[in-house]
């Protein structure tokens, strides 16, 4: 048992590494190439913080775990939410600004009402669902792209001017995290789903517990170094751009490499839990942290502790239940 739990936290480690070192060696090359600094922050950095979501749910989909790939996009919808942005809300509420949030807003709520209405009506996902969440991504980076294009947002000053870093090692950074992002999603899926077995846990609440925690872990720290430098809207922002990506793109690769059905590991009241408690609390704590933050403006102390506080009896509820 000791052996899985340790290759376990090595493969977190790879992938947090491996994500900072893909991003940062992706982001000197399109500089290099003088690539505009608003593209490299619509993709490269973006996509780079979420690709421990792909690469784990793509590498649980090849292995055919659907509990793991199913539950590490949920999973770290709601982790992203109900615990790391709640952090930040609850500890700094601030003041937003409302136009740069609704359109990813509703890009979410109507990429999760897709998701779940294709769960309640046929149970599973099929190869062209996949395809569909796929397009939906590259549509929402391009409209995404144009519209920062046409609505800049005032960048703030950099404290210090960034060193450019010899090509050679821009390469190996980049080729080298997408290998430690590799090797980290095949050690935490392995042996999450042996941590699992030995525990007698379903996998599907591996991947939406110590799987989605893990892998949202790059969003964490962004959150946190925000907050410290008084940036806490923009850490919101970010959690839900990785939100979008957690349906559109997580769940849209690994439906497409491997279709799946919904995990019924865990059955209340003769109903699959995850129907009943999963995606509604999903669509729950996002509604909390955005619909009144769209109203008004502002997101508030009281959002971020009643997140927190579903999202402790969120995850007490997927190991006593």
């Amino acid at each position: 048992m000791l052996i899985p739990v340790l290759l376990f936290a090595l493969g977190l480690v790879l992938l947090i590494k491996g994500g900072d070192w893909f991003v940062d060696g992706a982001t000197g090359i399109a500089r290099r190439f003088k690539l505009p600094e608003l593209l490299i922050g619509a993709t490269v950095v973006s996509i780079g913080t979420t690709l421990p979501e792909v690469m784990v749910s793509s590498q649980a989909a090849l292995e055919g775990i659907a509990g793991i790939s199913y539950g590490n996009a949920i999973g770290s919808i709601i982790c992203n939410t109900a615990l790391i942005s709640a952090i930040t809300i609850a500890l700094k509420p601030t003041a937003v600004n409302k136009k740069t949030i609704v359109f990813p807003v509703a890009v979410f709520f109507i990429a999760a009402a897709i998701y779940a209405g294709f769960a309640y009506t046929t149970g599973r996902f099929y190869r062209w669902n996949g395809v569909l969440f796929l397009i939906m991504f590259v549509i929402y980076m391009v409209v995404n792209f144009f519209q920062m294009k046409r609505n800049p947002v005032e960048e703030a000053e950099e404290e210090e001017e960034t060193k450019e870093l010899p090509l050679w090692l821009e390469i190996v950074l980049l080729v080298g995290g997408a290998a430690c992002i590799a090797v980290g999603a095949r050690l935490l899926v392995d042996n999450g789903t042996l941590i699992a077995q030995a525990l007698g846990v379903p996998d599907s609440v591996i991947g939406l517990t110590m799987v989605a925690l893990g892998t949202s872990l790059p969003e964490l720290v962004t959150a946190i170094t925000s907050l410290v430098k008084g940036h806490s809207s923009l850490s919101v922002g970010n959690i839900i751009g990785a939100n979008i990506f957690n349906i559109v793109l997580v769940s849209g690769a690994a439906i497409t490499i491997n279709p799946f059905e919904i995990p019924a590991e865990k059955m209340l009241m003769g109903i699959n839990s995850s129907l009943l408690i999963d995606i509604p609390v999903m669509f729950l704590v996002m509604g909390i942290m955005t619909l009144p933050t769209v109203a008004t403006g502002k997101l508030k102390r009281w959002q971020g502790i009643a997140l927190l506080c579903i999202y402790v009896a969120f995850t007490a509820y997927q190991f006593v239940a």
